[in-house]
């Protein structure tokens, strides 16, 4: 690769490109990186000129390429960044100085920090999206010369490749720039696999270009006979492609049906329909495997319509047909949009549709604090296989496929997401877990009583969904934490006998909570809401000596401390006595308790209070963090869906599951999770999860169950009979 090509490739798409400042770039790149070698041992200025080549392919325009040309000079070279301003301006400095820190982002480094590094791509791609094509052609040409790093730096790159590039050439709709960086990733990620599909594919490559070929001549025939004008070419997936379709249809290579298939292009809309009908009439359409993508495109605007066939011989065959101008959206994407005028900067309209993905992501990080969220929000993104729905005005709203009627409603309007209680599919009411398929029209209804619930995390799909419901809860949470932890505050202070107004003011007081590494009072109860501070702890800080010691801990006082007894039916239906605030409170999930169970509160470091079964083994008996536990019951709310785990042992003979689960329906229980395993013994073992209304529900369901032939045993799982001891010691300290 040679200067010249550049040149000659820039003037085909861009004949007033102002080739002078690219000859500029290049020279001061070679100055900058004289003697310096790639791994490889070729000179390093090949690099940036095979990157300034893929930016060509872009259609990029002649500053970009100038930055492709010196995007290495920043970080590798003793050029300063001021001076690289100085001497080629704002934009060329600025499109340099984007690449330099996406250089610097490690990818595969812990999740705070990895969340923060996806974070500084995205605000990169929001201010410049020419700075991430810049990298993105940069990664073209580093993935095909990994063979010179070492294994560790193969494994790695090749990962980011898979992992964060090739889906944002792919959200970006640049084709062939994705499946490269997919296919030289495929290559460092999986060599067995890689060489195995290579090694089939060109064994059988002359029989299905035969067949192609064969196809073709049909098909163009049927063309002329039509009067339309168009052509047809064959096309072939490339490996990494071939490889996802064998992993996700659990199939072997030579199962695969569609490695071949043909592309029609026309030189109008009103003829892609006309060749689909030439198509079907041909040969026998496959049901289910129409799509058509002109009428809805996907996110990056891809459009085109999708067929498969049972052929000639019998083979079955994939056609897309879509015009010229689309087929160069599909391959190009946004590089097919670049607009060039003389005496203007470049222009690209599409560029605009392509930011509000980027402007979404940047939307989402505000609302999720944690790490892991957003990371697998940014992939889910990267990811998104859609289905395309209509509002009841007809409006299309493309979705993640697997997306539920909660996601549609939150990607019309968070408020309408926020206070979905019910859906309508087609005109029929459906459950908010619904799977969505494309061409469904969606009715949501909406109360202004309802609110997120966090078990519509384990179901919706959709980044915006997750993001807004965990924002909302987290703020519930919040403001419950911050509630209980006062409570528990002004509870402990009343053991030293203690005025609060007279404890919380004053100069010591402030200077404690900062020594303490609290900047303000609301940090400090929230952190003692969450368990994360002890109370006692904190104010034996603050008091003299005689008061620590005159600490009162009998459970008399504590009944004096309980407002006259008052109980407030919390989560789960759960009673929790003392408290005239709304607290964080949520049922332990290591012991399932439900209604009738003996449970105790428990005061969870960084979780709130959570109620436990009281002999569940994941709470110590009471010592000194007696402080913790608190007195709960349940009230009379409590009955509906809770969940229980329950254990079969039966004779391992056919009809004893059909048996018990229609024992379980006459019962009104409903399996939620089931795990079958079979035994050596000629017995066979169900572990299933449950939902019932309560103890006695569950008691006489074990019953029923345990009549039925066949069955050796069936009990709760979770084992308390050694708990008795313990649940004394706990009643004595609540």
């Amino acid at each position: 690769m040679n200067l010249a090509d550049i040149a000659e490739a820039v003037t085909s798409y861009h004949p007033s490109a102002d080739l002078d400042i690219i000859w500029r770039a290049y020279i001061y790149s070679a100055k900058a990186h004289r003697n310096q070698q790639r791994r490889s041992g070729a000179a390093y200025i090949s690099h940036p000129l095979e990157v300034a080549f893929n930016l060509t392919r872009l259609k990029m325009d002649e500053r970009t390429i100038a930055a492709g040309l010196l995007h290495d000079t920043i970080e590798d070279t003793l050029l300063t960044a001021e001076e690289l301003r100085r001497v080629f301006g704002d934009e060329i400095y600025h499109l340099v100085e984007g690449v330099t820190k996406i250089s610097q982002i490690q990818f595969s480094s812990k999740e705070e920090s990895q969340a923060e590094n996806y974070r500084k791509m995205i605000l990169a791609m929001s201010e410049d999206i020419r700075v991430v094509l810049i990298k993105l052609a940069d990664r073209a040409h580093n993935i095909k010369t990994l063979g010179s790093l070492s294994s560790d730096a193969q494994q790695r790159i090749a990962r980011e490749t898979l992992d964060i590039f090739a889906p944002i050439a792919n959200r970006l709709g640049i084709g062939w720039m994705k499946d490269e960086l997919e296919d030289g990733a495929f290559m460092y990620m999986m060599p067995d696999e890689h060489e195995s599909i290579r090694v089939e594919l060109a064994s059988g490559q002359s029989l299905r270009e035969a067949y192609v070929k064969k196809v073709q001549t049909i098909l163009e025939n049927a063309l002329i006979a039509s009067g339309i004008t168009g052509k047809v070419v064959g096309r072939s997936k490339h490996l990494y492609g071939i490889h996802q379709k064998m992993e996700q249809q659990e199939i072997e290579f030579n199962d695969l049906y569609d490695l071949t298939g043909l592309r029609i292009l026309t030189t109008s809309l009103k003829d892609c329909y006309s060749v689909l009908g030439q198509v079907h009439s041909l040969w026998k359409p496959i049901p289910g495997r129409f799509k058509d993508y002109i009428a809805m495109p996907k996110p990056n605007l891809y459009r085109s319509l999708h067929t498969a066939v049972i052929g000639p011989e019998g083979e079955r065959l994939e056609v897309q047909i879509r015009t010229e101008t689309m087929h160069n959206i599909c391959e190009e994407g946004i590089a097919a949009h670049w607009q060039y005028k003389e005496g203007e900067k470049f222009k690209n309209q599409y560029m605009d549709q392509q930011l509000i993905w980027v402007r979404h992501l940047l939307e989402t990080q505000k609302d999720l604090k944690n790490p892991k969220d957003f990371i697998n929000s940014f992939k889910v993104d990267l990811f998104s296989n859609e289905v395309y729905v209509f509002t009841p005005e007809g409006r299309v709203i493309p979705l993640q496929r697997g997306s539920t009627p909660v996601d549609f409603a939150y990607a019309v309007h968070t408020d309408i997401g926020e206070h979905c209680s019910a859906a309508k599919v087609n005109g029929k009411t459906v459950s908010l877990k619904y799977k969505l398929r494309n061409g469904d029209q969606i009715e949501i209804k909406t109360t202004k009583t309802q609110k997120p619930n966090r078990s519509w995390l384990s179901f919706v799909k959709t980044s915006k969904a997750r993001s807004k419901i965990l924002h909302f809860i987290n703020s519930i949470e919040k403001e419950k934490s911050l509630n209980l932890g006062k409570t528990l505050l002004h509870k402990s202070l009343a053991e030293y006998q203690v005025d609060p107004l007279e404890f919380l003011k004053g100069k010591v007081f402030d200077e404690t909570l900062r020594a303490s590494g609290f900047t303000n009072f609301d940090n400090l109860v929230r952190s003692i809401g969450l368990g994360k501070v002890s109370t006692h702890q904190f104010i034996e800080k603050l008091l003299p000596r005689e008061k620590i010691e005159g600490r009162q801990r009998k459970k008399t006082d504590r009944v004096k401390l309980c407002g006259g007894g008052r109980d407030f039916l919390l989560a789960g239906g759960v009673k929790l006595k003392c408290f005239d605030d709304d607290i964080l409170l949520r049922l332990g999930k290591c012991c399932h308790p439900v209604p009738g169970d003996p449970i105790i509160g428990y005061l969870t470091r960084g979780r709130g209070i959570t109620v436990h079964h009281i002999d569940c083994g994941k709470i110590q008996s009471p010592g000194e963090e007696s402080e913790r536990f608190f007195d709960v019951g349940w009230g009379e709310r409590a009955k509906g869906a809770h969940s229980a785990r329950i254990s079969i042992i039966v004779e391992d003979k056919p009809g004893q599951l059909a048996e018990i689960t229609r024992i379980l329906a006459s019962c009104d229980i409903n399996i939620t999770l089931a795990n079958l395993r079979q035994e050596s013994d000629q017995r066979a073992n169900f572990d299933l999860c449950i939902e019932i209304n309560d103890i006695e529900h569950l008691k006489k369901m074990l019953s029923e169950v345990a009549k039925v032939p066949g069955v050796i045993k069936v009990n709760r799982m979770e084992d308390y009979s050694a708990g008795k001891k313990k649940q004394e010691r706990v009643k004595q300290v609540v």
